[in-house]
């Protein structure tokens, strides 16, 4: 009869992961060790606590093993979890789509800031379909459709969406080239922020497990923006309002485009929690919407 496998108490367990993902050079080896074992238990990481001197039992061992190799790999937490917490709402995400950061939340506090009463409402490049499902849960009088030019990032978004935001219309694009004009009050973007040269750089989890489509944005990094900001008057009613996210330094280049192409009448720029100015929103001049 073989040796009995070694039971180790669930603290034990914990320590030993944050140290083979310290050694990983993983960024938040804690709290992504709590995450994947709280996984693994089918706990929260509050309930850690609790089985703490508990033994790990011998399934949640071994899955608690597979999750710690990916993640030691950097293979990303929420790839692994299958799912990103934003706005309090857990999306459905994989390498098909960007995992939603937090910082893109002030991209949804400032389009809600500034268009309350926005009734036609385009979340351009939505990928896993976060922000569109967050507008259309916080405007409920809107109609807010969303779209990508990647189909197996619409995939994606067409699930997430089915659970947050039924009633969100989905269709494939490529930027603002099926829109109609005026037919908006508010667009918003994250778009592709990272410049060509930059893209080797990026961490392991971004570089090799986040899709190119979602990062690449030309020799400058603002390939994109610079399209959002010349095209989007075109498509937005009077009054409406372009929002987008940006990468750090970035905003004072994207202010120069939005104040020299003339079309916007007022510019707003929105600093995240780090002092980042990460958010732009430009204002379409010509009165108020018109309302149909």
């Amino acid at each position: 009869m073989g040796a009995a496998a070694a039971v180790i108490p669930v603290a034990d367990a914990l320590e030993t992961a944050v140290a083979r993902l310290v050694a990983a050079g993983v960024g938040e080896p804690r709290a992504d060790a709590e995450v994947l074992l709280a996984h693994a238990l089918g706990t929260t990481r509050a309930g850690l606590v609790l089985a703490a001197r508990r033994p790990l039992p011998a399934g949640a061992a071994r899955e608690f093993a597979s999750l710690l190799a990916r993640r030691a790999a950097r293979e990303p937490l929420h790839h692994l979890v299958g799912e990103r917490e934003f706005w309090s709402l857990r999306f459905a995400v994989d390498r098909r789509v960007l995992v939603p950061r937090p910082e893109t939340e002030l991209l949804v506090e400032t389009a809600l800031r500034l268009a309350p009463e926005a009734r036609r409402v385009l979340d351009l490049g939505t990928g896993s379909g976060a922000v569109a499902a967050v507008l259309a849960r916080e405007l409920p009088a809107a109609w807010v459709c969303a779209s990508d030019l990647s189909a197996e990032a619409l995939t994606v978004a067409r699930a997430n969406l089915a659970r947050h935001a039924a009633r969100v219309p989905l269709w494939r694009g490529e930027l603002l080239t099926p829109v109609a004009a005026g037919a908006f009050d508010l667009v918003v973007a994250n778009p592709p922020y990272v410049a060509d040269a930059e893209l080797d750089g990026l961490e392991p989890e971004v570089r090799e497990h986040e899709p190119r489509l979602a990062l690449a944005a030309g020799t400058d990094g603002l390939a994109v923006l610079r399209r959002l900001v010349a095209e989007a008057p075109s498509v937005l009613a009077p009054g409406g309002w372009l929002v987008v996210e940006m990468g750090a330094g970035q905003a004072p280049a994207v202010r120069r485009l939005a104040e020299a192409s003339g079309r916007w009448v007022r510019i707003e720029v929105a600093r995240d929690h780090a002092g980042i100015e990460r958010v732009l929103a430009a204002q379409r001049g010509g009165g108020g919407w018109t309302r149909s």
